[in-house]
């Protein structure tokens, strides 16, 4: 009963149209009704609570970060690097979506922003040059949700966060995953590509490719500042926000100089207003967890998922596939504010690695982005590119299944998630 009042109060309310944070706080003062401990007081604490949180401060730099390397000419030279490298193969400006998402991910961790820079500057390339234009949003929008997995990672900062799982861990157990993800999408496109008769640019010569990587070296340097400060321990997730956020304006305003005092003030006022979002919607799910926890939900679910218990391949396909159909209906941070206090108990009552199964959880959720019909990433994509959302849905399905085929990949060789983390750790 408590779980029907708890899920029935949160759709019913979203499904009149009130804003998911919102809704967070008025199922959790349904809870709240039914357990008899309703106390404005609590709520509020809890509320602030939600918000109050040192590692919680990664967000904000990291969305600046992301902000100002598109708007600083990060992204349009690691674009510009890409094409001049593998931009002459048959499909190759899918192959220069692929890479530059893949270093774009190292830069900022908001699958929004690094969706919004590629399609902005390769889809009228692809479309100019003869591909489908919803398969070609359909690969951008596949390749720019591999910005979540790849460090640094707001999806990963909020779960470790609510799950009080080491943030610096989870970041360099996601590089190998997301870089599986970019192989797993580039293995679909050359399928899709060789059907198609499109003449690829011309190879760039040598010198101007050394051109191109010395135009974006400032850019390259910025994830491996990240992820060896992490590796050895030189600062936090938090500080490595604000040494990229750092790093880009300095990059964009004292080297390439194409970011001007104007376009700052644009930059701080739109990285303010997503982080308020994101801030908010913590602080109200914390309502929830704390809740949660009250009502025993966690150990409800764990009941209702005995029959898996004896079987950690098992439990975690029937975990992801519960994430993949909440995906379908929510978005990824309120995603994983509202299952990871009630499933990280499950996670620890299996056994499981809480760092690899944040991977897991991250990824699927991270999927759900592009997965119909409330695909935030999809909607980007067809924004953008200024096309119908039936367009790019039908062009994503091919590489949203390669994608959950490599998460399911993870799920049944949990070494390939482990290992290399384990390197990477030291």
């Amino acid at each position: 009963m408590t779980v029907f009042i708890f899920i029935g109060s949160l759709l019913g309310v979203m499904a009149i149209g009130v804003p998911i944070a919102y809704a967070l706080l008025l199922s959790g003062v349904a809870l709240m009704w039914h357990l008899e401990i309703f106390d404005a007081q609590i709520l509020a604490q809890n509320v602030i609570n939600g918000a109050d949180s040192f590692p919680l401060l990664a967000v904000p730099f990291f969305m600046l970060a992301g902000e100002i390397m598109n708007v600083g000419g990060l992204s349009r030279r690691i674009v510009n690097l890409a094409l001049k490298l593998v931009g002459h193969r048959r499909g190759g400006l899918g192959y220069v979506a692929i890479v530059a998402a893949c270093i774009m991910a190292a830069l900022s961790g908001s699958a929004v922003a690094d969706t919004a820079a590629l399609a902005s500057l390769l889809l009228p390339m692809m479309v100019r040059a003869g591909h489908d234009k919803g398969r070609a949003g359909g690969l951008i929008a596949s390749a720019g949700i591999i910005a979540p997995i790849i460090p640094p990672s707001i999806g990963f900062v909020i779960f470790g966060v609510a799950a009080n799982v080491s943030i610096s861990k989870l970041f360099l157990a996601g590089i190998v995953p997301g870089l599986l993800m970019g192989l797993g999408i580039a293995i679909t496109w050359y399928l899709v590509a060789n059907k198609e008769h499109i003449t690829p640019p011309p190879k760039a010569t040598w010198p101007e490719r050394m051109q191109a990587l010395k135009e974006s070296t400032w850019a390259l340097v910025l994830p491996i500042i990240v992820i060896v400060g992490l590796k050895f321990g030189v600062f936090t997730p938090t500080e490595a926000a604000v040494v990229a956020a750092v790093y880009a304006l300095l990059v964009s305003t004292l080297v390439y100089r194409e970011l001007s005092l104007q376009q700052l003030h644009e930059v701080f006022v739109s990285a303010a207003k997503t982080t308020a979002v994101i801030m908010f919607l913590t602080a109200a799910a914390m309502v929830s967890a704390w809740l949660i926890t009250v009502a025993d939900i966690p150990a409800q679910t764990v009941d209702m998922l005995k029959p898996f218990m004896g079987n950690q391949t098992m439990l975690l396909i029937a975990i992801m596939v519960l994430v993949m159909m909440v995906g379908t209906a929510m978005d990824m941070i309120p995603t994983v504010l509202i299952l990871t206090p009630v499933l990280m108990p499950v996670v620890k009552a299996a056994g499981i690695d809480p760092v690899y199964f944040g991977v897991l959880f991250i990824m699927n959720n991270a999927i759900g982005l592009i997965t119909p019909p409330v695909g935030t990433v999809l909607n980007v994509v067809a924004g953008v590119g200024r096309m119908k959302l039936d367009e790019v849905t039908k062009g994503v399905l091919p590489f949203m299944l390669a994608e959950f085929t490599v998460m399911f990949v993870l799920v049944v060789f949990p070494w390939l998630v482990t290992g290399p983390a384990k390197w990477f750790a030291g």
